[in-house]
């Protein structure tokens, strides 16, 4: 079981470098509620129907985990004014933490964050 970032599933949704990564992942994998509506903007903004995108995804096992308010308190303090990761980013790296879970990610640049969560980068 894993937790995914946004960009990790529209590199699958997408067809990106990586996605071959990312598709086992999806049977069993969680994402935390604002990377899910992360992903379901960005593919309507590319002209697919988030709800055809949504019903893909979900039927192929992945599960929308919600965001605590403990996920809050952790996104806040790994907040850095050097890495300026982004809110979704950070909820995303709280969430894999509270389920001790490692993150699939293409972003390169969570490797920065010291206490963050185990990451498994796709490209």
């Amino acid at each position: 079981m894993v937790i995914l970032d946004a960009s990790a599933v529209l590199a699958w949704l997408q067809q990106e470098p990586g996605s071959e990564v990312v598709r086992p992942r999806l049977v069993d994998g969680l994402i935390p509620a604002i990377n899910w509506s992360e992903v379901l903007q960005k593919s309507r903004r590319r002209g697919v129907d988030p709800r055809v995108a949504g019903s893909l995804l979900s039927g192929l096992g992945l599960q929308v985990v919600d965001v605590t308010e403990d996920d809050g308190r952790v996104a806040a303090e790994l907040w850095s004014i050097e890495t300026g990761h982004s809110l979704a980013d950070r909820i995303c790296m709280a969430s894999a933490l509270r389920h001790d879970l490692p993150v699939v990610t293409a972003d390169r640049t969570w490797t920065s964050v010291a206490t963050g969560p185990e990451l498994i980068l796709i490209r």
